[in-house]
């Protein structure tokens, strides 16, 4: 098949999740197309049938703002005309669904473009900030051919927001169990650690919803106990407000900043602990690459994370905020060794699975053959 995906090239886990899809579907033979405004942060090795596509946006002295919608929307139908696209994959129903829509309203029957929309999170719930956004979100939705999320939460939070009769499917996030494995005698953990220490890591965008602050809290309570060390991995509007709170805390000394990342599957190799305080995560993709790393995760409870974490065998979960029973959880698994050593092969364990990325990919493949073949198309899947 020849497939066009369209994500947010940032860190963040759409984009992450939409570029490993597109990889992975390469890998099995289909032609991918990635259409979007810069290039998706881990597509860093264009090879064989992978394509990217920049749109391009222009500057005209009438508008105010660029016009990434029709930009984008412009490039689809280029792309898809000239290229022979079968689907449009577009992750997030806001702008991309709706310039998914324009484009197959303009390349009209003659083409008959399938769109597949996924819903990663805060398309859906960026409502409850913006109310405007309700109509266009719901129409995006509806005028999809296929609609799926990330999680069983998402699946019924979309419903309820959206008053939404299209079936929407679950298909889960998947991680590369093969790149995210445990690696050894990690020379990461002797920098971090140089007196043995645990180490607690936590990988994020750096945004209010992430709650790193909360981090920072919990590490300062565990580590008055157990010798510790904390690794803060990615980038944001957050991160002085962190950094200001662990000088304050006097704790900074063991506290590592490391920014945007990457090298993960060694910085999780070298980990013993994730903490995830987040106030909502549709699913946690963090949180699942630091489990095919062997390395247990303590959760807030909300959105898609109890679908993800086992509470009391591939770690632990707590309310929204209860930095202190957050911390009681890291500090009783980080001073039991063999305690800590069967959560980590747990977490392993249900990487593999439940979400590595041969059983997730197929559910995707078979989504795209029953939309091609609702036109009779003669699509054959691996």
């Amino acid at each position: 098949m020849k497939i066009g995906i369209t994500c947010y090239p940032t860190y963040g886990g759409s984009g992450v999740v939409a570029t490993e899809l597109g990889k992975a579907l390469a890998q099995r033979g289909h032609q991918i197309h990635f259409i979007s405004y810069a290039l998706p942060a881990r597509l860093d090795n264009i090879v064989g049938d992978v394509f990217y596509h920049e749109v391009e946006m222009s500057q005209y002295p009438l508008f105010d703002f660029p016009l990434y919608t029709d930009s984008l929307a412009s490039k689809m139908i280029d792309v898809a005309k000239y290229h022979d696209l079968d689907i449009l994959h577009v992750h997030y129903a806001i702008p991309h669904a709706t310039s998914a829509f324009l484009a197959k309203q303009i390349l009209g029957p003659a083409k008959d473009i399938k769109v597949i929309t996924t819903l990663h999170g805060t398309d859906v719930t960026l409502v409850g900030l913006e109310p405007s956004f309700l109509p266009l979100v719901k129409f995006s939705i509806e005028q999809s051919d296929y609609v799926t999320s990330v999680s069983r939460f998402l699946q019924m939070k979309t419903y309820t927001m959206y008053n939404i009769e299209k079936e929407i499917q679950v298909i889960p996030n998947f991680v590369d169990i093969e790149r995210f494995k445990r690696k050894e005698d990690c020379q990461f953990r002797t920098r971090f650690a140089p007196h043995g220490e645990k180490i607690l890591v936590h990988v994020s965008n750096f945004r209010a919803v992430k709650r790193v602050p909360d981090v920072i809290r919990v590490f300062d309570i565990v580590r008055r106990t157990v010798p510790s060390k904390l690794l803060l991995v990615g980038d944001g509007p957050d991160r002085s407000e962190s950094e200001r709170l662990a000088r304050e805390l006097g704790i900074f000394d063991d506290v590592q900043f490391l920014g945007k990342q990457t090298l993960l599957p060694e910085i999780l190799s070298a980990s013993d602990l994730m903490v995830m305080p987040s106030q909502s995560e549709s699913f946690g993709l963090s949180a699942l690459e630091a489990m095919s790393c062997s390395v247990p995760v303590v959760s807030s409870s909300t959105g898609g994370l109890p679908e993800l974490v086992v509470h009391g065998e591939t770690g632990y979960i707590a309310e929204l905020g209860d930095v202190q029973r957050m911390a009681k959880y890291a500090t009783e698994l980080l001073s039991d060794d063999r305690k800590l050593e069967l959560f980590s092969q747990n977490a392993r364990k249900r990487a593999v699975e439940k979400f590595r990325v041969d059983l997730i990919i197929p559910q995707y493949e078979k989504l795209y053959e029953e939309a091609l073949n609702e036109t009779g198309a003669n699509i054959s899947v691996k």
